[in-house]
């Protein structure tokens, strides 16, 4: 192999120079420097220019094609031939196992879909972790059916139940158990049972509850009434749960008499019911009897203050 050793090589005329013909190799040895104070034009393009990502990296590749994209995450470049950029994006949900407890602030909650509600602690905290169905709550012990009412009612309970039959003729001293209701006007969580004469709501609150019967007789001695509200089967465990009036009167004096009854009671929301009874005492002769012909008797309650 010949060896040309010159300092310098310029030009025999003109300012370009050659090196070589097409199709041939230029061999740059080992620990050879080559020095550009200029401009070097052609010696990379986009399809040569590859990087790697660390010293241990033994294989150079495109920037995109070194970064791999966790899960629900997307790369897009940008700028595809200039100044290329990277761009992270998530392109889909977060697992809850990958938000820390207090990551998520109130000011990032926001009312659940298809009629859902996100509940709060004392603090302000949001507390629902479950994922609840179109008309359901959500709470912190997850997604619960709420009350149902009626098409155009309000959502605090309330009802009204009548009698629209004869009269109920009752023993002389005896309790009788009104469950002969046979027209409810309203019942906004369907808690009466026209069966038994129950009202059992399912919200939790102090209920304002009332009654009214007419005590008639077909005598003429002196007659009583009593008109009683009752809690659950025993009445309550104390008179604040259960509520009692009384009607003397002569029908001489007429048909007969109005006895009305009403309190404020504590009902659960689950179990806790509420009926009405009646007692008719006489002197002598035959015995009271309520009047159910045009509405003289109805049972009534609405929710005063959930808890």
């Amino acid at each position: 192999m010949s060896t040309l050793e010159v300092d310098k090589i310029i030009p025999q005329s003109g300012t370009a120079t050659q090196l070589g013909e097409s199709g041939d190799t230029i061999t740059i040895p080992a620990g050879a420097t080559i020095t550009n104070n200029g401009t070097a034009t052609g010696f990379g393009s986009a399809d040569t220019e590859k990087v790697k990502v660390s010293a241990n990296d033994t294989t150079a590749g495109f920037l995109n094609g070194k970064l791999v994209a966790g899960t629900n995450i997307s790369l897009t470049e940008g700028s595809d031939g200039g100044n290329e950029t990277l761009t992270a994006a998530l392109s889909g949900t977060i697992a809850t196992a990958k938000i820390a407890d207090d990551a998520v602030t109130l000011a990032k909650m926001a009312p659940g879909t298809d009629g859902n509600i996100i509940s709060y602690d004392a603090s302000g905290n949001p507390v629902a972790v479950a994922t609840g169905s179109a008309g359901q709550v959500l709470t912190s012990a997850g997604a619960g059916a709420p009350p149902t009412f009626a098409a155009g009612e309000s959502n605090k309970p309330y009802f009204v139940a009548k009698m629209t039959a004869v009269s109920q003729n009752l023993t002389d001293g005896a309790l009788y158990t009104i469950n002969n209701y046979n027209s409810v006007n309203v019942d906004t969580c369907s808690g009466f049972d026209t069966s038994t004469g129950r009202y059992t709501p399912n919200v939790a609150g102090y209920y304002y509850v009332s009654f009214q019967t007419h005590a008639t007789t077909s005598g003429g001695n002196m007659k009583m009434c009593y008109g009683q509200i009752f809690k659950n089967g025993s009445g309550g465990s104390s008179y604040s749960e259960r509520a009692i009036n009384q009607i003397t009167f002569n029908t001489s004096f007429g048909e007969g008499a109005n006895v009305g009854v009403e309190n404020l009671i504590y009902l659960n929301g689950s179990s806790d019911y509420v009926y009405t009874a009646v007692v008719g005492d006489t002197n002598s002769g035959s015995a009271p009897a309520i009047a159910g012909e045009s509405n003289y008797t109805w049972f009534r309650a609405f929710l005063v203050a959930a808890t």
